[in-house]
C-alpha cells in the first residue's frame, strides 16, 4: 500500500494496519533469538546496541530533529520509558532462553488484560463491550494454548514472561496518554539502555559469523521496525486494542519456530491460536464498521 492510500484511510484503520504490521514483524523475534544460539546477556547486548545505533543513524540521515522532546517533562518521561522498554527487551530474550518459545509468547499475550486495567485505573478510559469480550475470548485461547504446553516448562522463564506482559501493558497505556513522546528517540534510547545493562556479563566477541548475521538482522531491521510501529499505533488506537494485536504473535511465533527449527506445536497451540486470530479479525472488522458509522453520523 502506498503512502497516499494509507493516509486516505480512517485513523482507526491506519492504527489497525500499523499494529498488525508491527506484530507480524515482531513475531519472528523468538525464532531469531533461537537461531542466534548465544547466551542471553550477549544476545541482549548486541540486539540493544544495534537497535540504538540503527534508530540514531536514521534520525541523522533524515536530518529530522522533530523527535526531540518538546518539554522537560516529556524528556524525563521519555528517559523513564526508554529504561522500561530496554529492560523489556532483555526480559524477552531471557524468557525465551529459559522456557519454551510458545510459553513466552502465550504469557505475553496477557498484556491486553493489564493494559485494560491500567487504562481503566489511570486514564479512566471507557472500554467498549466488544473490546472486553474480545479480550476475554482471546485469553480463553491463551489458556487453551498454555494448557497444551504446561508439562516441563521452566517456571523462571514463565515468570519473566509474565513480568514482561505487565510491563508491556503499562508501557502501551503511558504511550496512549502521552502521544508527545518521540517514538524514534524512545526506541533508540531503549536499545542503548539494553546494551548498557548487559555489557558487563556479555561476551560480545565470542560468537560465530552466522550468529552475528542473525543478530544484525534482528537488531538493524526486524526489531527497530517492529518497535517503532508498535509505539506509533497507540496514537490511533486505545492501548488495550493495540496490545490485543500482540496476541497474533502467540500463534505466529511458534509457527515460525516449527517451520524453521521443526519444533512441532501442539494441537492446543493450533486450536487456541485459531481462536485468537479469528477473534482479532472479527473485533477489527466491527471496530472499523463502528468507525465508519460515526464518521457518517457524528451525533451517534
Amino acid at each position: 500500500m502506498n503512502r497516499a492510500r494509507f493516509l486516505a484511510l480512517p485513523p482507526h484503520a491506519q492504527g489497525i494496519l500499523i499494529a498488525f504490521t508491527g506484530v507480524l514483524i515482531l513475531s519472528f523475534d523468538a525464532l531469531l533469538v533461537r537461531l542466534t544460539a548465544a547466551d542471553p546477556w550477549t544476545t541482549s547486548f548486541w540486539r540493544g546496541l544495534l537497535i540504538g545505533m540503527t534508530m540514531t543513524l536514521i534520525c541523522l540521515w533524515r536530518g529530522d530533529y522533530r523527535w526531540r522532546p518538546p518539554t522537560r517533562r516529556i524528556l524525563w518521561l521519555t528517559i523513564i520509558m526508554a529504561v522500561v522498554y530496554g529492560i523489556n527487551t532483555s526480559l524477552f530474550v531471557f524468557s525465551v532462553s529459559a522456557t519454551h518459545a510458545a510459553n513466552t509468547v502465550v504469557i505475553l499475550a496477557s498484556a491486553p488484560f493489564f493494559a485494560a486495567l491500567f487504562s481503566r485505573w489511570w486514564l479512566k478510559e471507557y472500554l467498549p463491550r466488544r473490546t472486553q469480550i474480545a479480550i476475554a475470548v482471546c485469553l480463553t485461547g491463551v489458556v487453551v494454548v498454555f494448557g497444551g504446553s504446561m508439562g516441563g516448562f521452566n517456571w523462571q522463564g514463565d515468570a519473566l514472561a509474565l513480568l514482561l506482559a505487565m510491563s508491556t501493558g503499562g508501557l502501551l497505556t503511558v504511550l496512549r496518554y502521552t502521544p508527545e513522546v518521540p517514538r524514534t528517540l524512545l526506541v533508540a534510547g531503549a536499545g542503548l539502555v539494553t546494551a548498557l545493562i548487559c555489557v558487563i556479563p556479555a561476551q560480545p566477541f565470542d560468537l560465530e559469523m552466522n550468529q552475528f548475521g542473525w543478530l544484525l538482522l534482528m537488531g538493524m531491521l526486524q526489531m527497530p521496525i517492529a518497535s517503532f510501529l508498535l509505539m506509533l499505533a497507540p496514537k490511533y488506537l486505545p492501548s488495550p486494542e493495540v496490545s490485543l494485536f500482540l496476541l497474533v504473535e502467540t500463534i505466529l511465533a511458534p509457527i515460525w519456530v516449527w517451520w524453521i527449527l521443526h519444533e512441532t506445536p501442539t494441537a492446543a497451540t493450533l486450536w487456541g491460536g485459531a481462536l485468537i486470530l479469528s477473534t482479532i479479525a472479527i473485533h477489527a472488522g466491527i471496530s472499523l464498521r463502528h468507525e465508519q458509522i460515526r464518521r457518517r453520523n457524528p451525533l451517534i
